[in-house]
């Protein structure tokens, strides 16, 4: 049967509307679209979107801290809480939590920013930073963390593990579990599992000390990182060993007289500006290799 010519031009006409109306539409969905740098921070705390092998991600390496620790009084949600002074000998077992795609990126407590893919955990007492090994009582299952950040302050769980944590104690999708958590002292572990680590604090007399690295000539202001102070020469090149293979700027040790002792500091640089040192100092972070200070040429 014919459709009658009004008809046809009618149902066009609709026809193309629609058309119009959906391109439209189409438009304001991908210009409204955020794209992954602009993505709001979730609403609701969850796993990642995207599959990432978390088995290959390294438990945190302890490793002596030299700077000042965060352990100040707060308060949250109406709690005091009095952190520790040390947290080498805590021993706790209790629930486990994590915490994952609400927080990344955001900062921690000890100011570094949150990755929920590395190995990190939250507790509301320990000094911040503290290394602590965490075993699944159900699975025994066992992870070494670097404790920079405060939480959890919702329940009686003991700890906050990142999303890579869970992932690998075999809770995440489960949300909690019976964990033991134990304090870590970093020399104690370096001594165990670095041959050779901070052996004596001087070479015998026999063989002569190692030479101080002439610092590099500093540019501009003379801006250097510097990453740890040894009483032991053994323990300043190991450092300094471990350093250079990661980074591409000199790494040397630098004597100092402090009183009647000598201390080896560890140093990198010369840095050319406060932004590659702040980009350096991140790095060395989330490597785990301690809380780098930004300190001029003396």
């Amino acid at each position: 049967m014919n459709t009658p010519l009004r008809n046809r031009w009618g149902t066009a006409a609709v026809c193309l509307l629609l058309a119009l109306l959906t391109a439209c539409s189409s438009s304001s969905v991908k210009q409204g679209t955020a794209t992954p740098a602009s993505k709001p921070r979730p609403a609701q705390d969850g796993a990642p979107d995207y599959f990432r092998d978390v088995s290959q991600i390294p438990d945190a390496i302890p490793t002596p801290h030299t700077g000042v620790y965060k352990n100040s009084p707060y308060r949250v949600l109406g709690r005091h809480y009095n952190p520790m002074k040390d947290g080498r000998n805590y021993r706790e077992s209790g629930l486990a939590s994590w915490y994952g795609t609400k927080f990344h990126d955001q900062l921690t407590a000890n100011g570094e920013s949150y990755d929920l893919y590395g190995m990190t955990a939250a507790h509301k007492t320990l000094p911040l930073p503290t290394y602590v090994q965490v075993t699944n009582l159900d699975n025994q299952r066992s992870i070494i963390v670097r404790v920079n950040d405060r939480g959890p302050f919702h329940s009686d769980r003991i700890i906050d593990l990142s999303y890579a944590g869970a992932v690998k104690l075999g809770f995440a999708e489960k949300g909690v579990a019976r964990v033991k958590v134990e304090g870590i002292d970093p020399v104690v572990w370096q001594q165990q599992n670095n041959p050779g680590y901070l052996v004596k604090a001087q070479p015998p007399a026999s063989t002569p000390a190692p030479a101080a690295v002439t610092p590099p000539p500093a540019v501009g202001g003379g801006l250097y990182l510097q990453m740890g102070a040894f009483a032991s020469t053994q323990a300043a090149e190991q450092l300094r060993r471990q350093l250079q293979s990661m980074v591409s700027a000199p790494v040397f040790v630098s004597p100092v007289q402090l009183n009647s002792n000598t201390l080896h500091r560890v140093r990198l640089g010369p840095v050319e500006s406060h932004d590659e040192a702040e980009k350096l100092m991140e790095t060395l972070r989330l490597a785990n290799l301690g809380t780098p200070a930004l300190v001029g040429a003396n």
